[in-house]
């Protein structure tokens, strides 16, 4: 628009208001609506709903419980091995499955309980508070307290006592769920960590070719590995049994065993030992013929098999424990009972 022209004077502000009138502006355009009136439930009116509603949360908070003792229950019902077809899942683990869903309605139905209590029992009065500082006050800490009271009276905690009563029983059960989760870290040991499946009377199998060890089997300088008769590697409980029944079989002149009571627990200079490592339980499998030592891969923990298998070097805490040995009447190496001492590691409750 060029300087010379000019804007019609009707279209001019001062114009426009005098011709339609001043426009009135509000001193606050954003102004509270306030609260809206408040609307009383059929509870808060009617003492018959309300006692539904109390019978309400009660069930739930029973139903809580009632699936608590189910989840203690299935640990008690349900083998760990147990599969089971369950639509739409499939195939799933019977103790896995009746654990979540037990435990699940345990927390749900307790939940439930609660948001049922106080979206029907409860007061749901809107109340409006003025911003303050951040500062308690004395005004203020008894505010609080006296709110406190007030919340606790309207919620009729102390007078629902059916629905207290049940609320105290249900949290009072679901800790146990976490009680029972321990059972998950395993067996108690027993006398397992001091026995072996060794026992009088049972031949070394090479764990090589599988067939029972005769004294001619082991030359002066080898090492052999093996295990008790009648373990397979196809047996479900193998890695387990093997991890504390695995010997090392060693020959030895017996001028040069030190030990005496090594001497007397070998079958002429065969000597069997324990293949687990007693520093964390590694498989022990290098053998130094000149020295007679063996060392373990994992930490360098090196035993003397000459002398009592004891330790000469590294981390490991005690010798290694030796299996005495004999030959049956088939002219087989075959063990004269288990080991006196625990095998691998020690453990706090080792004697």
């Amino acid at each position: 628009m060029s300087s010379q022209e000019k804007i019609p004077e009707e279209n001019l502000p001062a114009e426009q208001e005098a011709a339609h009138g001043a426009v009135e502006v509000a001193d606050d355009p954003f102004a509270d609506p306030g609260l809206p009136a408040h609307r009383p439930r059929i509870q808060d009116i009617d003492e018959q709903a309300a006692k539904r509603s109390e019978r309400t949360v009660a069930f739930l908070f029973v139903l809580s419980m009632l699936a608590t003792v189910g989840f203690i229950a299935s640990y008690v019902i349900f083998p760990v091995d147990k599969i089971v077809f369950i639509w739409p899942f499939g195939h799933v683990s019977a103790l896995n499955f009746s654990l979540g869903l037990t435990l699940g309605v345990a927390l749900f139905a307790i939940g439930a309980g609660a948001v049922h209590w106080a979206r029907t029992l409860m007061s749901d009065v809107e109340v409006a508070d003025d911003r303050h500082a951040i500062e308690a006050e004395p005004e203020v800490k008894a505010k609080v307290l006296a709110d406190f009271a007030a919340g606790a009276e309207e919620s009729a905690f102390g007078r629902r006592k059916l629905i207290r009563n049940t609320l105290f029983g249900a949290l009072a059960l679901v800790p146990l769920s976490g009680v029972m989760l321990l059972r998950d870290l395993g067996p108690l040991p027993e006398k397992k960590l001091r026995q072996t499946l060794w026992s009088k009377g049972k031949q070394l199998i090479n764990m090589n070719t599988m067939e029972p060890l005769r004294p001619e089997d082991v030359a002066v300088g080898s090492l052999t590995f093996a295990m008790p008769e009648g373990l397979t590697e196809d047996a479900h409980d193998f890695q387990t049994q093997i991890a504390k029944a695995a010997l090392m079989i060693i020959r030895i002149q017996p001028e040069n065993i030190k030990d005496k009571r090594e001497r007397e627990w070998a079958h002429e200079g065969i000597v069997a030992f324990s293949k687990i490592c007693t520093h964390v339980g590694c498989p022990i499998s290098l053998y130094e013929q000149q020295t007679h030592h063996v060392l373990c891969p994992c930490h360098q923990s090196t035993f003397d098999l000459s002398d009592g298998a004891r330790v000469i070097f590294g981390p490991a805490g005690h010798s290694l424990p030796q299996l005495r040995i004999g030959v049956n009447s088939e002219g087989n190496l075959e063990a004269l009972g288990d080991f006196e001492e625990p095998v691998g590691p020690a453990f706090w409750e080792r004697g």
